[in-house]
């Protein structure tokens, strides 16, 4: 192939990657089925709401200050069809629950003590968050968490919740 006809194919290859409709591009979220406590958590059964998946941990300083964030969340659109589920990755059930003691969640939770859950979705930070749109895909992903970027957070989920 000419260097030419290279740089042509990689100037439409740019084209596309920035003009296509974001959902003809879109990433679907890895499926997971969990222990939660009252019932199996699957996200697939969410489908048609935007769900709020957010990782966490007992020992994790930042998850102890989203807790009330996320039930704010949950309290104030889940019958707008929003979705909050958090995942404990603790490997003793027992440092969850202490921890759920101290700071109670309004929303569901599952349990992935094998860490198989973090490994499809790339987690590298806790906490971290992926927003899912109604149709599956992944729209956003926030690492940590500080008080001062709820409001920012909160618009990401308001926009996803208009999008039908």
């Amino acid at each position: 192939m000419s260097p030419i006809a290279r740089t042509f194919l990689a100037l439409v290859a740019l084209v596309v990657a920035f003009y296509l409709p974001s959902s003809f591009a879109a990433q679907k979220a890895p499926d997971f089925s969990l222990k939660g406590d009252k019932s199996v958590v699957k996200l697939s059964s969410y489908r048609g709401q935007v769900v709020y998946v957010d990782f966490w941990a007992s020992w994790c300083k930042p998850c102890r200050k989203s807790f009330p964030f996320l039930n704010e969340m949950h309290k104030r659109y889940q019958n707008k069809g929003l979705k909050v589920i958090g995942i404990n990755l603790d490997t003793a059930p027992a440092d969850a629950k202490k921890f759920l003691n101290k700071f109670p969640a309004q929303f569901t939770i599952a349990y992935d003590p094998e860490g198989k859950t973090p490994q499809q979705y790339k987690l590298s930070v806790m906490p971290t968050s992926y927003l899912v749109d109604r149709h599956g895909n992944l729209i956003n992903i926030h690492k940590g968490f500080k008080e001062g970027q709820a409001a920012d957070i909160e618009n990401i989920i308001v926009k996803a919740l208009s999008r039908k």
